[in-house]
């Protein structure tokens, strides 16, 4: 196997994900949670990591999340940004990222999914405010401030 992947260019992570690098940072967050999350690329600069540390409804919850384009065993990456959370709530919740301009959404599974959460960054793009949308006409809306860069 060793000689299948020394044959193989080095890969090179799809140029889509540079839209997120204006997450990388710590950030406060207020609105309809309560904490901080912060962004940091993995070596390679295939996959965002967030951690957070929120409290949600009074319960404390912390986690990461691993965002890039998911690449199934000698399969081809997704189309389409990825991410997977894990919690101390013991969750896992996948989600599709968009960003265009300066508007980010965040779908809850698939692209176009009745739960999602959309919202704009500022001018400076050190603030970015939006709300989360559930199907069942719920939600709440949520601000992130920066701290570091």
């Amino acid at each position: 196997m060793s000689d299948q992947y020394a044959a193989q260019s080095t890969p090179t992570p799809n140029p889509d994900l540079q839209s997120l690098e204006r997450l990388v940072g710590t950030w406060e967050v207020s609105g309809g949670v309560q904490g901080t999350v912060s962004f940091e690329w993995l070596e390679g600069g295939f996959f965002l990591m967030q951690r957070f540390d929120f409290d949600h409804g009074g319960h404390r919850v912390q986690g990461i999340e691993i965002i890039g384009h998911e690449q199934p065993f000698g399969g081809e990456p997704s189309a389409d940004i990825k991410s997977r959370i894990y919690d101390t709530l013991g969750n896992t919740f996948e989600y599709t990222y968009e960003l265009l301009g300066d508007t980010l959404t965040i779908w809850g599974g698939e692209r176009g999914s009745p739960a999602y959460y959309r919202g704009t960054f500022s001018a400076d793009g050190n603030t970015a405010s939006g709300a989360w949308i559930y199907p069942d006409g719920g939600g709440y809306g949520s601000t992130m401030q920066r701290v570091t860069r």
